[in-house]
């Protein structure tokens, strides 16, 4: 197999009114974890969507009305993107894959040609991790490199942490070999500790660690819509104007 996508979905869209999970809220008349999958597929050979335990049935219902490779897995707490990223290590263990990529449920304007710029920095010999990145005002995210343009530091707003007036920032999409997910993220998971606003365990720091050793590579974004996860009735908002079909595309002329 040449790649597995992780879709961490376990959260719920309660800022976002209803009581269905994240994943599955409409936007644009669908399923939020339709327009991600619509992007993805063509790309990778199987998908895993992270659940948790109270949503199970639905989304096994979701899976079971579509011919995509699917699978499920649980994330049995809500401890944190790091234990929901690494929930499905057996599965990935078991498909052998290539390179492990990892989205964000709510990242669905991810443009084709960011997508397509990963998989082409992806083919062989590549990186153990490869990430877009996009430099915005007021970032939520905040990567910190050294001289030598070396990612040392992630900075999170909502650690509370100081934040740059702009700043590079992931835009929730993620390549690791296989060995980077197996080996290296589990050895990271086993010492990280729980962010002291949240109490979550973050997967971010785990990039200026990987990052430490020369593992970590990144390119330029499309734009700024691709850094905008739906979060908000205003999140969704913009993201539905985006995906209108007059709306003007960043990746096309």
């Amino acid at each position: 197999m040449d790649r597995l996508l992780i879709v961490p979905a376990a959260g719920r869209g309660s800022r976002l009114g209803g009581d269905l999970p994240k994943a599955l809220v409409p936007v644009a008349g669908r399923p939020m974890l339709d327009h991600l999958l619509a992007r993805h597929a063509p790309f990778v050979d199987r998908i895993v969507v992270v659940v948790a335990p109270s949503a199970w049935e639905l989304f096994t219902a979701f899976v079971s009305a579509r011919s995509l490779p699917i699978d499920l897995a649980l994330q049995r707490e809500a401890t944190g993107m790091l234990d929901a990223v690494i929930a499905p290590a057996s599965l990935v263990n078991a498909r052998q894959p290539r390179r492990v990529v990892v989205t964000w449920c709510d990242q669905i304007a991810l443009s084709d040609a960011t997508v397509r710029q990963l998989w082409s920095a992806t083919t062989e010999p590549a990186p153990p991790m490869v990430l877009p990145t996009l430099e915005v005002d007021a970032p939520y995210i905040h990567f910190d490199r050294d001289s030598r343009g070396r990612i040392v530091g992630v900075r999170q707003r909502r650690e509370g942490d100081a934040m740059p007036v702009r700043g590079e920032t992931d835009i929730g999409l993620f390549d690791l070999s296989f060995d980077a997910y197996c080996r290296d993220l589990v050895h990271f998971a086993s010492g990280a500790t729980p962010g002291s606003v949240t109490g979550e365990r973050n997967f971010l720091p785990f990039i200026p660690w990987l990052a430490a050793t020369g593992g970590v590579q990144t390119f330029p974004g499309t734009s700024p819509i691709e850094t905008i996860g739906i979060n908000t009735p205003v999140d969704l908002a913009a993201i539905e104007s985006y995906l209108a079909p007059d709306a003007p595309r960043p990746d096309q002329p």
